[in-house]
C-alpha cells in the first residue's frame, strides 16, 4: 500500500473515522455532513433565523461542490434563475400597470349607463373593465381579467422570439395546474393550448381567451350589474355629472 494512503488511512483513524478512504460521492457527503455540523454549531442561538438559513442552504446543496467545472454549472443555473425572475417581475408589472390604470380611470354617466347594455361595451371601456375587475377580485376570480388582458396584449405581438417568450409566461400563469393563479378551461381547450405551445404563434391562446370571456360574460357580468360596485358607482358619477 501506497505510503501516502497509509499516512491518509492514520489520519482517519486519529479523527475516529474507519474504513476505507471516502472518493467521489462520499468525500462530498462528508463535506456536507461536516459543512452542516458547523451551520449548526454557527446558528444554534439564534432560534428560528438559523432554522432559516439552514433550510436555504439545504435547497443549495448542490454548491457544495469541489471541482471547478461543477461549481461554475451552479453558478450559472443561479444566473438564469436570476435572469428568469427579473423577466417574470417585469412581465408582472406591466401587465399590472396597465390594469392599475384602467382602474383610476374616471367614467362619465354615459359610459356607466352603457355597460348594462352588454358585456362588449363594458369590456370595450378601459374604466369599464377596471371597475368589472375590482369586482372579480372580490369574488376571487381576477385571474379570468388578467388571462383576458394578457391575451390581448399578447395577439398584436409579431416578433417571433417574444410571442413564444410571452407565451411561455401566460402558459405558466394561467394555464399551468400548478399556478395560484390558474384559469378554468375544459379538456379540449388545454389540449389545443398544448399542442400549440409547441410552437406558439399569435393565436395560440385563441380559444382559451373565448372561452374565459363567455364565462365572465354569463356568470360574472350579471352578478356584477346588480352589486354594490357597479350601483355605487353610477350614483356616484351620477351626482357629479353637471346634468344632475
Amino acid at each position: 500500500m501506497p505510503a501516502d494512503v497509509i499516512k491518509a488511512k492514520n489520519y482517519l483513524l486519529s479523527l475516529g473515522i474507519h474504513g476505507d478512504i471516502p472518493m467521489g460521492s462520499e468525500r462530498m457527503e462528508m463535506r456536507k455532513r461536516q459543512l452542516s455540523g458547523q451551520q449548526e454549531a454557527g446558528t444554534g442561538g439564534t432560534g428560528g433565523t438559523g432554522t432559516a438559513q439552514q433550510g436555504q442552504r439545504a435547497s443549495n446543496a448542490c454548491c457544495f461542490c469541489w471541482c471547478c467545472c461543477c461549481s461554475c454549472s451552479c453558478l450559472t443555473v443561479r444566473n438564469e434563475d436570476r435572469e428568469e425572475r427579473n423577466r417574470r417581475a417585469s412581465h408582472d408589472v406591466k401587465a399590472e400597470g396597465s390594469t392599475d390604470c384602467e382602474e383610476s380611470l374616471k367614467p362619465t354617466v354615459d359610459e356607466v349607463s352603457s355597460w348594462g347594455q352588454s358585456f362588449d361595451k363594458l369590456m370595450h371601456c378601459p374604466a369599464g373593465r377596471g371597475a368589472f375587475r375590482q369586482f372579480l377580485r372580490t369574488e376571487f376570480s381576477e385571474e379570468n381579467m388578467l388571462f383576458w388582458l394578457a391575451c390581448e396584449e399578447f395577439n398584436k405581438e409579431t416578433n417571433k422570439s417574444i410571442i413564444e417568450e410571452k407565451a411561455r409566461l401566460i402558459y405558466e400563469d394561467y394555464i399551468s395546474i400548478l399556478s395560484p393563479k390558474e384559469v378554468s378551461l375544459d379538456s379540449r381547450v388545454r389540449e389545443v393550448i398544448n399542442r400549440n405551445m409547441m410552437e406558439p404563434t399569435s393565436h395560440t391562446f385563441d380559444d382559451a381567451q373565448l372561452q374565459i370571456y363567455t364565462l365572465m360574460q354569463r356568470d360574472s357580468y350579471p352578478r356584477f350589474m346588480n352589486s354594490p360596485v357597479y350601483k355605487n358607482l353610477l350614483k356616484s358619477v351620477s351626482e357629479q355629472s353637471p346634468e344632475s
